[in-house]
């Protein structure tokens, strides 16, 4: 196949490539033919061809998979997963949307950390003071979608509750143990994307052009105003949306005039 477009020979490669793809000549979810034999077909180098992949690869079109060969991405219509912000509470219980997610058969790594730059502002603390934290690695089941999930609990704000003891319980329990312990609660949420890291990517299966979902919620207690706990979720954008359901709220009656 000639290609004769005045452009750098791999981004001739790469649009020959892109049009193979787009006319179905190669299906999503089929493995490319060998570096050797694309060298072949374009009449160019193995890094010519090597340099194409990478720049499809950064577009979504194309995934590597480690000693297996490059695929042709499935198309993705939209997130696989729509995860609502909600906080239900009926009596004594609380629920979220994402309940379902955790199966009890994701591994808890639980261990004691200072806070940092981060951490510290969002909890309303110094650096350097302790917290428990809780990691685990959380799956959609319908949808095979995954999330990494970190709990940060200040260990002065939450020493006298159950969650010192067992701090590997899921987001609605822990709410419920502080309601337990006489807290009135409420959240605050923040939503930010980034790029991942390379564990971040490999856990959660994420492709080359992916970019990271991160929230970040606080539980406060209404009546003094006190963060008492952090929740970090980490989410693929492609595979997952993040939901809210928003309401009004009376604004507050303005002082009578003297």
């Amino acid at each position: 196949m000639a290609v004769i477009r005045n452009e750098p020979l791999h981004k001739q490669v790469a649009a020959a490539m892109r049009e193979s793809i787009a006319q179905g000549q190669w299906q999503p979810g089929s493995q490319l033919p060998t570096e050797t034999d694309l060298a072949e077909t374009y009449g160019v180098s193995r890094p010519t061809v090597r340099l194409a992949v990478a720049a499809l690869r950064t577009e979504g079109l194309l995934d590597v998979k480690q000693g297996r060969g490059t695929f042709v991405r499935s198309a993705v219509h939209g997130p696989a997963a729509t995860i609502e912000q909600t906080i239900t509470r009926r009596g004594t219980r609380f629920e979220t949307s994402t309940d379902h997610w955790w199966t009890g058969k994701e591994e808890a790594t639980v261990y004691r950390a200072a806070t940092d730059a981060t951490t510290a502002p969002l909890l309303g603390m110094d650096e350097d003071e302790m917290t428990i934290v809780c990691d685990r690695l959380i799956q959609d089941p319908a949808t095979g979608t995954r999330a990494l999930h970190r709990l940060i609990l200040p260990l002065e704000r939450v020493g006298e509750t159950a969650l010192v003891r067992t701090p590997a319980v899921t987001p609605a329990k822990a709410y419920a143990t502080l309601a337990k312990a006489g807290h009135d609660l409420t959240w605050r949420e923040q939503i930010s994307a980034r790029i991942p890291q390379p564990d971040e990517r490999t856990s959660l299966q994420l492709s080359e052009a992916a970019a990271l979902l991160v929230t970040q919620r606080v539980t406060v207690d209404r009546i003094q105003g006190l963060p008492l706990m952090l929740e970090r979720t980490l989410l693929g954008a492609e595979s997952a949306a993040v939901g809210f359901t928003i309401e009004a709220h009376g604004a507050p009656a303005k002082a009578a005039a003297r």
